[in-house]
C-alpha cells in the first residue's frame, strides 16, 4: 500500500505540481478542444493559445508574489552591511 501511495503521490505532485490553477486551466483546455473536435470543429488552436495565456497569468502572478513578499532589511538586522563588517576582524 505504501508504495501505491508514494506513486499516486508522485503523480500529482508531477501534474498539479506548485500551482494547481495551470493543471485546471490544461484540463479545461482540453475538455473543451475534446467538445469542439467531436462536433467537427478544427480546434488546434485552442490548446497553444491556452498554454500562452496560463503561462502569462502564473509568470504574472509569481513576480506580483515575489515583490510583495521580499523582506527588505532593517538597519537593526543581523544581515545589514553594518553588522557585519562591525563582525569582521579585519575592519575593527
Amino acid at each position: 500500500m505504501r508504495y501505491i501511495r508514494g506513486f499516486a503521490r508522485f503523480w500529482w505532485d508531477f501534474i498539479i505540481g506548485d500551482d494547481w490553477r495551470v493543471a485546471a486551466g490544461i484540463a479545461l483546455a482540453l475538455a473543451v478542444t475534446k467538445l469542439l473536435t467531436s462536433n467537427g470543429t478544427n480546434a488546434w488552436w485552442l490548446l497553444p493559445a491556452a498554454v500562452a495565456v496560463l503561462l502569462v497569468a502564473t509568470v504574472r502572478r509569481g513576480a506580483r508574489g515575489s515583490l510583495t513578499t521580499t523582506e527588505q532589511p532593517t538597519a537593526d538586522s543581523e544581515s545589514s552591511p553594518s553588522t557585519l563588517a562591525s563582525r569582521d576582524p579585519a575592519t575593527r
